[in-house]
């Protein structure tokens, strides 16, 4: 860039210097250029005129972390790819405004925003989807999947596609893409939890949807349902005992300040949505549907890294913080998942009939059969 402006203003010097050596020639040359240089102008001004977007759309992106590196919070780290990308290959006719830190509202909130309209796109935990469509609640079925790997195949296959489908059909929410974010784990601040007997009559904050509040009530503890952007005030004035979720959470929400006790028991895999408007996204032309598609698919990529970082090294990273980690024996293990299975997706099947359990159960055998 630097070459090129010395040479421009060569160029003008060395073009005064020879008008001003005054033939008659010479003299009509200072019109002739700004002539050219007029007309040159109005081409450019009409290309990109012509090259301006006819209509600049608007998307309010809205998640709950803030304050955090993107390399910290798969949320953010989505968010800030997203929007880099939909802009960048949008050539402006897309503009991405993040709203972080709940400033839109919880996340139950932001999904009840994008269900309305005056929320274009969220970021939420899959779970809250329940609230506008039942069948959802299989995702939440604890103890169904044996690994973050299980789970991402499942969602992203044949059976995500149609529960996407489904969701997009039935509620006017598109979920762009899914993926696990690890496994949800309970935290204390009283007790110390091994097996399953110990929860008996602690109070956990679970989330606001039924299968939590019937897992924790399976293990003889006391479940009080509430938004994620209240769970650190709760804990910090006792109000509950403990919470449960993945490590990232724990980490980015810093759990570790209000709670001492961390049990392994991976009791239920945790799932992220990235979820727009319909109505919104079938507004915009097919070349900029594939713009969003394509945004959402690089910026997961992105995410599902921060996400296999912090669980790796996430746990020492808590222990660092003066947080007790208990790793249940296989046998423990084995105990915390079918003391809430079975209650469970008891109730599911109850709620739902078995045909929409029975779809998720066959996808997980028949990707474990591979």
């Amino acid at each position: 860039m630097k070459k090129v402006l010395a040479f421009a203003m060569c160029a003008a010097m060395g073009l005064a210097a020879f008008s001003g050596c005054g033939s008659s020639a010479s003299s009509s040359a200072p019109a002739a250029s700004g002539a050219s240089s007029a007309a040159s102008s109005a081409a450019a001004s009409s290309e990109a005129a012509s090259a301006a977007p006819d209509k600049v759309y608007t998307i309010k992106l809205a998640y709950t972390p803030g304050s955090l590196p993107a390399t910290d919070s798969p949320d953010i780290m989505y968010a800030e790819v997203f929007k880099q990308y939909v802009e960048e290959n949008s050539k402006g006719a897309i503009k991405v405004d993040l709203y972080p830190s709940g400033q839109l509202g919880s996340a139950a909130e932001t999904l009840q925003g994008v269900v309305g309209g005056s929320i274009e796109m969220s970021i939420i935990d899959a779970s809250l989807i329940n609230n506008i469509y039942e069948e959802a609640q299989v995702l939440s079925t604890p103890g169904i999947f044996n690994s973050v790997e299980e789970c991402d195949e499942v969602i992203n296959g044949d059976w995500g596609t149609s529960f996407r489908t489904l969701v997009r059909e039935e509620t006017g929410v598109n979920v762009l893409n899914m993926h696990s974010k690890g496994f949800r784990n309970f935290t204390t601040s009283n007790k110390e939890l091994k097996t399953v007997e110990d929860a008996k009559g602690v109070t956990f904050r679970v989330m606001e949807n039924p299968v939590s509040i019937k897992m924790v009530e399976a293990l003889g503890a006391k479940a009080v349902p509430m938004p994620g952007s209240e769970m650190y005030v709760a804990m910090q004035n006792h109000v509950v005992d403990g919470q449960e979720n993945p490590i990232l959470n724990i980490i980015q929400d810093k759990t570790y300040e209000v709670q001492k006790y961390l049990v392994l028991d991976e009791h239920m895999a945790g799932i992220m949505a990235y979820i727009m408007n319909d109505k919104f996204y079938t507004s915009l032309s097919e070349d900029l549907q594939g713009v969003i598609d394509a945004g959402a698919a690089a910026a997961m990529v992105e995410a599902q890294k921060v996400v296999a970082t912090k669980n790796t090294e996430g746990i020492q990273i808590l222990k660092d913080k003066g947080m007790s980690v208990y790793e249940p024996t296989a046998e423990e293990l084995d105990a915390w998942h079918k003391t809430v299975l079975e209650p469970c997706q008891a109730y599911i099947r109850s709620t739902l009939g078995d045909q929409a359990m029975d779809d998720l159960v066959s996808a997980i055998e028949a990707y474990r059969g591979k």
